[in-house]
């Protein structure tokens, strides 16, 4: 049977429980997920050579990981083309291109440093979102930035931060669409500290004054990222998520919500609709957390699936900006990347494909023998019918047939690259 015909049984199938597949679809290749450059390099970025470090941490050795500008955008292309639909490129500061003008330091850091970024998005329709990068960097000091102790190391982290904002702002400006600053820092302790209360003063501090800067705030929305523990930071993490939700709300900025940064008990998909009442808009980096913040490629597991209902059932797809953020180099790196987007977009066609006001009434009326039943069933529908038609519409690969383009890819690109 062909792809067309599979489809228009999965038409009539979901028809029956009241599901518009067409209308799923159309939403589908309309939703932009902000895609994190960092998974084609190992977050390593062009401003400097060392390794990671700062809370930071990539594993493995995979050959053809991308050594230039030119290089991640050639993967970047490839990835695109193996994808549904028109998205954003999620870039950190450490990505800046140094040409004519030489080398600056990130406290120094300007649009023109970008610009080649930019042209790569514009010819290709793409948005452009940012993050300051505060890590991997000699200005780290014993693992602190904005909270540090040191005012040196915090001016320094403050003009990175401003500069950032300038940056953000150029990119809309020149794009016609809002972008998205991220802020998160590494700064944190190992061991239960003896005060947790100014290392977090100062940092909100800080974040006053990079806020304080005049920006336009319909151009450049900022949020800021929590996160509980990491490597070297078990006990306290200055940016905790108490802190940057309340931070958020009082400053009118957003809470960016990152599913590895929590206890691994805790799940986002409980927190978005909370969030969506007290916040207009809240924003997301779905990852996979291997018992920690590993950032494991993106998997359509239940997690998964549960971030994409929450977005779908609550209609907040206009409230919810949606960010990808892992990197594996223990795997071909576009393969990580295809699987990833590709996972999150089924997830969402999931989500669409459901007939969640059905549910809801079942949940409203008590009727949760139904309720399971039909969920359970619903896992057997023919999804895969309706992700292969819409994928053979867009033009991109179906089923796993991308994999062989990234392996040829693989074979005559990247393992030419030593």
């Amino acid at each position: 049977m062909t792809t067309a015909l599979r489809y228009e049984s999965a038409r009539e199938i979901y028809k029956a429980i009241g599901v518009d597949t067409d209308e799923a679809m159309r939403i589908l290749k309309d939703i932009s997920i902000s895609i994190h450059c960092w998974q084609g390099d190992d977050v390593n970025g062009f401003d400097h050579e060392g390794p990671l470090s700062g809370g930071i941490q990539a594993t493995g050795n995979y050959r053809g990981k991308a050594r230039t500008p030119d290089e991640l955008m050639a993967d970047i292309d490839k990835v695109l083309g193996l994808v549904l639909g028109k998205h954003k490129l999620n870039l950190h500061a450490n990505y800046a291109i140094f040409e004519k003008g030489g080398f600056a330091d990130r406290d120094e850091l300007k649009p023109e440093h970008f610009a080649k970024w930019v042209s790569f998005a514009k010819e290709r329709g793409l948005g452009l979102d940012f993050n300051p990068t505060f890590f991997s960097h000699e200005m780290v000091k014993d693992g602190f930035t904005l909270s540090s102790p040191d005012k040196a190391v915090r001016d320094f982290w403050i003009r990175h931060g401003q500069a950032c904002i300038r940056i953000a702002e150029y990119f809309a400006e020149e794009l016609n669409q809002p972008c998205l600053m991220n802020i998160w820092i590494p700064d944190g302790y190992k061991d239960i500290p003896a005060d947790r209360l100014s290392p977090r003063a100062r940092f909100k501090d800080s974040l006053d004054r990079i806020l304080g800067i005049n920006y336009d705030k319909a151009k450049v929305i900022v949020c800021l990222e929590s996160k509980v523990f990491g490597i070297g930071v078990e006990a306290y993490t200055v940016g905790s998520a108490e802190f940057t939700v309340n931070y958020a709300a009082e400053k009118g900025i957003l809470s960016l919500m990152d599913n590895g940064h929590y206890h691994p008990t805790e799940m986002v998909s409980d927190k978005i609709s909370s969030m969506l009442l007290f916040q207009d808009k809240i924003a997301l980096h779905v990852t996979r957390p291997m018992r920690w913040d590993s950032d494991h490629v993106v998997l359509l597991d239940d997690e998964t699936k549960e971030i994409a209902a929450e977005i779908i059932r609550n209609n907040a797809l206009d409230r919810v900006f949606i960010g990808l953020d892992f990197f594996d180099a223990s795997i071909n790196r576009i393969s990580a990347w295809t699987v990833g987007i590709r996972n999150f977009q089924k997830a969402l066609l999931i989500a669409l494909l459901t007939p969640h006001p059905e549910y809801k009434k079942y949940q409203d009326e008590g009727r949760f023998t139904e309720l399971m039943a039909l969920r359970e069933e619903l896992k057997l529908y023919p999804i895969g019918d309706v992700w292969n038609y819409l994928c053979q519409e867009e033009g991109v690969p179906e089923k796993e047939d991308w994999l062989s383009q990234v392996l040829e890819y693989e074979r005559d690109i990247l393992a030419k690259r030593i």
